[in-house]
């Protein structure tokens, strides 16, 4: 297969998106990042069996290995998406007197990417990191553009920072392994992409969703790198999401009320944001934005990718309002939300129809 690399165009802090087979185990790409300094892993307790003994072996054989290498492990699942396990990522690096010169490796999902990331920009005030991420949300999303945080009780996401990587490698193989819900939940991500931004990509995944499902690794490799040659694209004209950015949370107000209710980790992030996306379309199709066909066409990947297209059932319309009010996206106490305006065109706006969306929401009960 062959390797594809874009580049995160942001001046004196671009960075490479490295996307192939066996970036894990490659001493080519590690080399240059990782130079004679101390190397912090920051991996979970699922991964540390699994795929952690491969990048530790990949790291001992550079030419130049670590000055020091050592890796902490955090509990696996978004609930300990916290500033509680946080803190155990600062009590490694404190313990073991890492210096402001060391390198912290993200090796996980988003969650691990999301708390590595921030803990790399505040430790020291500041140091180098490496996204390596391991599900497929983390690779078409979450590991690219620099969004570092924890979640609070009252809000997902809300406590955090902006710090780009030094890199981001992403290893097709480890996808092999990934649990079918997992799976399912990072091609929410994907699909956002093509009804964000790209109506012939989001026709290439109708036509490839069940090639995608079957993990073959050419669909997967073309499938990541799109999605990250979108968000890259974004990134760059915005990197601190003052406007454009905000396009890429499509169904992610809904989403992130759906988990901030249900608790973290009751629905994935991808399931909570296909869920979303669904209301998304639906509130685009009531305003007389997108047909009822592009509505129904939204829905019917969604639900190809195995993706639920309702909210949860227990849910009612007062949980919809408390959990989107805390969203990030409210400004001056306005909710704004993300809607597509036709296929493959998105907009962040807070003109809507109000009543439109009491309507949707009064629905669910």
């Amino acid at each position: 297969m062959t390797e594809r690399t874009l580049t995160v165009n942001l001046k004196d802090r671009s960075y490479p998106i490295v996307i192939g087979e066996n970036v894990l185990s490659s001493t080519a790409h590690w080399q240059s990042l990782v130079g004679n300094r101390q190397v912090m892993i920051v991996s979970n307790e699922t991964l540390g069996e699994i795929i952690l003994p491969t990048l530790l072996k990949t790291l001992e054989a550079l030419d130049a290995p670590p000055q020091k290498l050592q890796s902490v492990l955090l509990p696996d699942g978004e609930k300990f998406k916290n500033l509680e396990t946080l803190n155990k990522v600062f009590d490694a690096l404190l313990e073991q007197r890492f210096d402001r010169r060391c390198l912290i490796v993200a090796l996980g999902g988003g969650v691990v990417g999301d708390m590595a990331g921030f803990a790399a920009a505040c430790y020291q005030r500041g140091v180098e990191f490496i996204q390596v991420p391991t599900t497929l949300l983390s690779q078409v999303d979450s590991s690219v553009g620099g969004k570092t945080g924890v979640n609070h009780s009252l809000g997902k996401n809300m406590i955090g920072a902006f710090y780009q990587p030094k890199a981001v490698l992403i290893d097709i193989n480890v996808l092999q392994s990934l649990p079918e819900r997992e799976l399912s939940a990072g091609l929410a991500e994907v699909i956002k992409y093509g009804l964000i931004a790209d109506i012939a990509f989001l026709g290439w995944l109708e036509d490839n969703m069940e090639t995608l499902l079957a993990r073959e690794p050419e669909a997967l490799a073309y499938a990541i790198y799109r999605s990250c040659e979108i968000k890259a694209e974004v990134v760059a004209q915005d990197e601190r999401e003052g406007g454009i950015r905000a396009i890429l949370n499509l169904g992610h107000t809904y989403g992130h009320a759906i988990e901030n209710v249900q608790g973290y980790g009751a629905w994935l992030h991808g399931e909570a944001v296909g869920a979303g996306m669904a209301m998304a379309c639906e509130l685009s199709c009531l305003q007389g934005w997108i047909s009822q066909a592009d509505y129904d066409r939204s829905l019917s990947l969604i639900a190809k990718a195995k993706l639920p297209i309702l909210p949860p059932e227990s849910m009612s319309k007062s949980d919809f309002v408390s959990g989107m009010s805390v969203d990030k996206k409210v400004l001056d106490g306005q909710l704004r939300l993300v809607l597509l305006k036709q296929l493959g065109q998105a907009v962040v706006t807070s003109d809507f129809d109000a009543d439109i969306l009491d309507k949707q929401l009064s629905a669910l009960g």
